[in-house]
């Protein structure tokens, strides 16, 4: 016994060839009408999509979209904006946005780390969702970093102070584009992603270090958690 692989169609009956003796009836099928035109655009544009262009961000860089849900967003910038924010100062000037540093604060004045408060009680359920984003211990980011950005604030162009290993990012209240660049020989090597609210980055290895990143003005008020740890031999 053996099964042709080929049917035959008349109308809406489908007849198939099952053995050389045998002409089975098969189930009924639909008459065919050709695509409105509507269905022709979007099977296009799903196929479309398959092809375009996916920027390559670098190795050890990771983007994880929706780790925080709207409530949690929402109770999150009611605290942060309680804050005792200063004016980010480098070298005697002072930037847009404004910030304040839990666990440690490096000092860009006198380019030393210090002390600081504790990370709020507040913080803490984030402050582990961020190391498990990183596969870390739930108390392994020491250092925490809010920033806030007004409509109009900017970060240039830098890398993560060598003292700390891995950077872990979580956006709150708007979207920011994060660019990536790397020396390639007399220019550069650029990608970019846009980091939506209660968005996650990860900057690890070669993204963390061979890499600098920068964060062009906002047009609206979004704050950034960044949390990192320290590097192992240059732990404080």
């Amino acid at each position: 016994m053996w099964r042709l692989a080929a049917t035959l169609s008349f109308g809406s009956l489908e007849l198939a060839l099952q053995s050389p003796h045998q002409l089975i009836m098969a189930a009924p099928v639909k008459s065919l009408r050709p695509p409105r035109k509507n269905e022709v655009r979007l099977r296009m544009s799903s196929q479309l999509s398959l092809f375009e262009h996916q920027p390559e961000l670098p190795e050890g860089f990771r983007y994880h979209p929706d780790v925080l849900d709207e409530e949690e967003q929402h109770t999150l910038a009611g605290e942060i904006k309680r804050l005792p924010f200063k004016e980010f100062e480098f070298h005697g000037f002072s930037g847009k946005r404004r910030v304040v540093s839990f666990g440690w604060q490096y000092d860009f004045n006198h380019a030393k780390l210090r002390e600081a408060h504790p990370i709020p009680a507040f913080l803490l359920p984030v402050c582990e969702k961020a190391a498990g984003l990183a596969g870390l211990a739930k108390r392994g980011l020491e250092h925490l970093l809010i920033t806030e950005y007004g409509p109009g604030a900017a970060i240039g162009w830098h890398k993560d102070r060598s003292i700390f290993a891995d950077v872990i990012g979580i956006s709150l209240l708007s979207p920011c584009t994060f660019r990536l660049r790397k020396k390639a020989g007399a220019g550069w090597q650029r990608a970019s992603i846009l980091l939506a609210p209660r968005s996650a980055y990860l900057l690890r290895g070669t993204a963390r270090n061979e890499w600098e990143h920068s964060i062009p003005a906002v047009d609206q008020l979004r704050y950034s958690l960044t949390f990192r740890n320290f590097r192992t031999e240059l732990s404080p």
